[in-house]
């Protein structure tokens, strides 16, 4: 006959202690994973907007962020930017230049889609749709969301890139074109994938899809 040996009040402990270490460490794991676990993803048709039309959604890997485009301060620019969103010319377009907590950079059409990145080139794309003028505006302030089209460092340049900072930027001002602002989920752009030290990204995060409003 088989006697039943128990556990010491030791034993217990060191029993007890190793569940919760395998709680901790699990929870860690998922935690530390999921990037986007504490991030409010926005809806945005929960929100009432002043001016509907030139609301614009791009949703990446953590939700959606929420522009709104200032066609009052740069016409022609926005008029691009709309154009290529309605065209979902932008769906699966990498975010391709990260600087942590300063700036957001994607809309490479050429050589930035998923599944056909060119790392060599992405950054220098077009749209085929030809450059437009810069409408840099000295009164705009460039705070923090705001968005630009990037350019080369000629003016005139502005085709379908644009970024977007995370912090003030008042050397921008006058110096960029603005299309508009973040006003919802800029905390979403915070998590995009950024490599320490180097501003262009090795598997990058991409756009999902970027849509008007209406």
């Amino acid at each position: 006959m088989i006697k039943a040996i128990k556990a010491t009040l030791f034993e217990k402990i060191i029993l007890i202690f190793l569940i919760l270490l395998g709680i901790f460490a699990f929870s860690f794991f998922f935690i530390f994973k999921n990037k986007c676990l504490f991030i409010k993803d926005y809806d945005p048709n929960t929100i009432n907007f002043e001016r509907p039309e030139n609301i614009a959604i791009l949703n990446a890997p953590c939700g959606n962020v929420i522009i709104e485009l200032y066609p009052e301060i740069s016409p022609k620019a926005v008029e691009r930017f709309k154009t290529l969103i309605n065209a979902k010319a932008y769906d699966n377009v990498a975010l391709h230049r990260v600087i942590k907590d300063k700036l957001v950079q994607g809309g490479d059409l050429e050589f930035g889609k998923k599944g056909n990145l060119d790392y060599g080139k992405i950054g220098t794309g077009k749209s085929g749709l030809g450059t437009i003028s810069s409408e840099v505006d000295g009164d705009f302030e460039y705070t923090r969301g705001s968005v630009g089209l990037a350019r080369t460092f000629k003016m005139d340049t502005e085709d379908s890139q644009f970024f977007i900072i995370l912090k003030d930027e008042p050397l921008f001002e006058g110096e960029y074109t603005p299309v508009g602002k973040v006003i919802y989920g800029i905390e979403v752009l915070e998590k995009i994938k950024f490599i320490r030290n180097y501003e262009n990204i090795l598997r990058p995060d991409f756009i999902n899809t970027f849509r008007m409003l209406n």
